[in-house]
């Protein structure tokens, strides 16, 4: 069935434990209201990078993805740069590069090339010689599309695998396994 713009996504969201306001941007990112989504993004980042610095890199990757796709070109590639840089200070240069990678196919396809060298810089002055090797499972289960407690977007190069069955929402920390 079709879902109509405005219509709620997610409907097996409202765990407590989420935060409104990320369920609220992830819902404002799937009905492609950008500009929005970037807005509510940028403060739930703001906020993360104090009481939850784990998911504040995430948080500006999406603010940036959301800013670029409403047409806020400049100040999407500065949140993601912050996010980038924010995994760089973390040490978590796996993932660094995975964002970074995804971030640059994303930019290049929009013809954005400029941002994208700019990017690009940014991944070669912050990665150490030798990244260490992220451990994921031989055999990857197949992950729901969206988290079932935050709604966000769950994408297979950008996840964390927690052991070989159980993967990690990028946004809230909750854990994804395959749906049944």
């Amino acid at each position: 069935m079709f879902r109509r713009r405005g219509q709620r996504l997610f409907r097996g969201m409202g765990n407590p434990n989420i935060p409104p306001m990320l369920q609220r941007a992830n819902q404002l990112m799937a009905d492609a209201d950008y500009s929005a989504a970037a807005e509510a993004y940028n403060q739930l980042a703001q906020g993360a990078q104090t009481r939850f610095p784990q998911r504040a890199p995430f948080l500006f990757m999406q603010a940036g993805r959301a800013a670029i796709l409403s047409g806020q070109v400049q100040a999407g590639v500065a949140h993601l740069r912050r996010g980038l840089t924010l995994l760089a200070d973390q040490g978590r240069f796996p993932r660094m590069q995975a964002f970074g990678q995804q971030a640059l196919d994303e930019l290049r396809s929009r013809g954005l090339n400029v941002e994208a060298d700019e990017i690009s810089d940014l991944l070669n002055a912050n990665s150490p010689q030798k990244l260490p090797a992220e451990s994921a499972p031989a055999k990857k289960p197949i992950l729901p599309t969206h988290c079932p407690s935050c709604g966000g977007a769950v994408r297979p190069d950008e996840i964390e695998w927690l052991d070989d069955i159980t993967a990690e929402c990028a946004y809230c920390g909750s854990p994804l396994r395959e749906d049944a």
